[in-house]
């Protein structure tokens, strides 16, 4: 009995769109073959397929590096996390919305920041970026599948489109019905209509 909690359990989706546990791996045509449990880590990282115990460590402590172009310690940062075999998250400051909700996240415009669960890493210290991922319990070297893709890094405030927001207002109050002038004086109370209220 106790040699069965150790079995790895998968997930598959039929042709037909029913979900099916079984102790065997799922067919190659199966339109979903993760192993069971593994889903969408916190922070949005994708956590499908990794190993149990790496799973469960990141959905505790996700972790998030914060980047920016032509940076070395965010590069090293991010080979940090690579060569470990972190499942992470990154956001890149780039623009001034950026920094700004950058500096309203941590109380900093450095970089790179490194979030481990609720824990803040500012500034790359390999040492120290380690230290944090052994308490939390991240394997000291990659456990990561090969079929394992890590995210791509997404602008920590999402862009907006500019062009399209004035011309949409435009032609919408071009072709909204005119609206009927507000009255310039509040209606008279009387005692039939003592709310003044007017049609």
């Amino acid at each position: 009995m106790a040699g069965s909690a150790a079995a790895q359990v998968y997930r598959s989706v039929g042709p037909d769109g029913r979900v099916v546990y079984s102790d065997k791996p799922p067919a190659a045509n199966a339109r979903d073959n993760a192993p069971a449990g593994a889903g969408t880590g916190a922070g949005g990282s994708s956590a499908g397929g990794l190993p149990y115990q790496l799973n469960q460590v990141a959905q505790r402590f996700p972790v998030t590096l914060y980047s920016g172009k032509d940076c070395a310690p965010c590069d090293s940062g991010r080979n940090l996390l690579v060569n470990r075999g972190i499942p992470f998250t990154e956001k890149t400051v780039n623009t001034d919305a950026d920094v700004k909700a950058l500096q309203r996240l941590t109380g900093d415009t450095n970089l790179p920041v490194a979030t481990v669960g609720g824990q803040r890493l500012s500034g790359f210290s390999d040492a120290e970026w380690s230290q944090y991922l052994d308490a939390a319990g991240y394997p000291k070297s990659s456990q990561l599948p090969s079929t394992y893709r890590r995210p791509a890094a997404a602008p920590l405030v999402a862009a907006r489109p500019v062009a399209a927001a004035p011309a949409a207002a435009a032609s919408a109050a071009a072709s909204a019905p005119e609206a009927p002038p507000a009255p310039s004086v509040a209606p008279q109370r009387t005692t039939t209509n003592p709310a003044g209220i007017r049609f």
